[in-house]
């Protein structure tokens, strides 16, 4: 395979950083910062109302940010010379890149749980205003920050991965 020009690449080191730093930068801002204060000042209702609107101004920026992650890698992925398939675990470098695309898998799938099933969710039970359930309510918080947890873990450890990748 020919070589991409170097500000082809660049290009595309650049996209897949800014999506990198979009995605897990809005998670960690999310995970310490924005619910903690939420949890201590707002009633469970208004966090949730709350929780919501961020989410929804969120998601789709969450969205192209894998998006992007996805094209940007595939790309980088095929000019680089350690690439020797899909599925290979040969080398370092092979291992950490098929560990850090299965735990980015993981995280989609978290993602389309938490942006299919538990928002809309939440969105049903704040409609329902005075007939909504304090223990429904509690316990849709509690999934939405167990899926808001688990992504910011597995983004660390795509972080890791991505860090073994690179010194190998």
């Amino acid at each position: 395979m020919i070589a991409p020009p170097a500000w082809v690449m660049a290009v595309m080191y650049w996209l897949h950083m800014l999506a990198t730093v979009t995605w897990i930068g809005s998670l960690a801002a999310i995970n310490l910062l924005v619910l903690p204060a939420a949890n201590r000042t707002l009633k469970l209702g208004d966090q949730l109302s709350f929780i919501s609107a961020l989410q929804k101004r969120l998601e789709p920026l969450a969205w192209f940010s894998m998006g992007l992650l996805l094209v940007t890698g595939l790309f980088q992925l095929s000019a680089n010379p350690h690439y020797d398939g899909f599925l290979a675990t040969s080398t370092q470098w092979s291992l950490a890149i098929l560990i850090k695309h299965s735990l980015a898998a993981v995280m989609v799938i978290t993602s389309a749980i938490q942006t299919w099933e538990v928002l809309p969710a939440i969105h049903r039970t704040l409609m329902k205003k005075e007939n909504a359930n304090a223990g429904d309510l509690a316990k849709l918080q509690r999934r939405e920050m167990i899926l808001l947890r688990v992504n910011l873990i597995l983004s660390a450890l795509i972080l890791g991965a991505t860090a073994f990748a690179r010194a190998s």
